[in-house]
C-alpha cells in the first residue's frame, strides 16, 4: 500500500492481500482525518457484501471470491468522541460464473485485494460527519453533520438544505 496527499484528498493505491476497508480506516487514524468520504475501483479476490433486513433487524452475509473487478467503491468514515472510525462502504462487483458475466453489490464488511485497487479519500472540511442512530431501524446508518457554521445544521429539508447553502455561498 502506498498513499500520497495532494491538496485536501489523498490518492491511496493498494496491493495483492491488502484489505481495503481497514487501510482506509488506517489512514483515517494516522492522518487524524475524523471524517471524510471514498472512491475507488480495482481488481479483488474476495469480497462479504451484507445486506440489512429490516424484519429481522440483522444482515445476511454473502461471500465472493475469484476475478472480481470492483466498478464502483464508494462510502464515508466517520468517528467517535472516543477517535474510534467507522466506516458506511458499498461497492459493486462483475465477475464471472462459467460463461455468465455476472454482478453482485451491497454493504460492504470487507474487501480483499487481488492485484491492485485505487481509491480517493476525501476529508471533510468545514464539518463533521457523524453516526446518527436510527431508531426506526436499530442501526447507525445514518449521518449526522455539524458544520463550524452553526446555520448549516438546522437545515431539515431539501429545500432549507438548498437555502442554507445559498446563505453559506454569500
Amino acid at each position: 500500500m502506498d498513499y500520497r496527499k495532494f491538496g485536501e484528498c489523498y490518492y491511496i493505491r493498494m496491493d495483492c492481500n491488502d484489505e481495503i476497508i481497514s487501510t482506509i480506516l488506517e489512514i483515517c487514524k494516522k492522518e487524524n482525518i475524523r471524517s471524510a468520504t471514498f472512491s475507488g475501483i480495482g481488481g479483488c479476490k474476495d469480497a462479504e457484501i451484507q445486506t440489512f433486513i429490516p424484519e429481522t433487524g440483522s444482515f445476511e452475509e454473502q461471500r465472493i471470491s475469484g476475478m472480481l473487478e470492483l466498478v464502483s467503491l464508494n462510502g464515508n468514515v466517520v468517528t467517535d468522541e472516543n477517535n474510534t472510525c467507522y466506516h458506511h462502504t458499498h461497492a459493486v462487483f462483475s465477475y464471472k460464473d462459467g460463461e455468465r458475466h455476472c454482478m453482485a453489490a451491497g454493504h460492504m464488511k470487507s474487501i480483499t485485494v487481488l492485484y491492485t485497487a485505487e481509491t480517493e479519500l476525501h476529508p471533510v472540511t468545514g464539518g463533521t460527519i457523524r453516526r446518527k442512530y436510527d431508531p426506526e431501524t436499530g442501526t447507525d446508518s445514518g449521518i449526522l453533520i455539524e458544520s463550524s457554521k452553526s446555520h448549516v445544521s438546522r437545515a431539515k429539508s431539501t429545500k432549507q438544505w438548498a437555502d442554507v447553502c445559498k446563505e453559506t455561498e454569500n
